[in-house]
């Protein structure tokens, strides 16, 4: 997998740490797959407030690009509740 200027842009802008985003992808709380070809993967990181990480990958590239990462906080009224 490959990472995009922006992604690695939006990791250090957003003080995301790595290890959050290998985490995210190989063992997500939630994946979501959209018609644009994208595949977004969510995780709860307790290390940052039990905040949700995003993480969204452009499945139609070979190989696959991150492209960017983020706190979702529209996740916390979504999937509090479940977890």
């Amino acid at each position: 997998m490959k990472d995009s200027s922006h992604f690695e842009d939006m990791l250090n802008e957003r003080g995301i740490d790595a290890k959050w985003v290998d985490r995210t992808i190989n063992d997500p709380d939630y994946e979501e797959t959209y018609d644009d070809g994208t595949h977004h993967f969510i995780k709860q990181i307790s290390e940052f407030g039990n905040r949700w990480l995003r993480i969204i990958v452009n499945d139609k590239d070979d190989p696959k690009i991150r492209i960017t990462a983020f706190f979702d906080r529209r996740l916390m009224k979504k999937y509090e509740s479940k977890s």
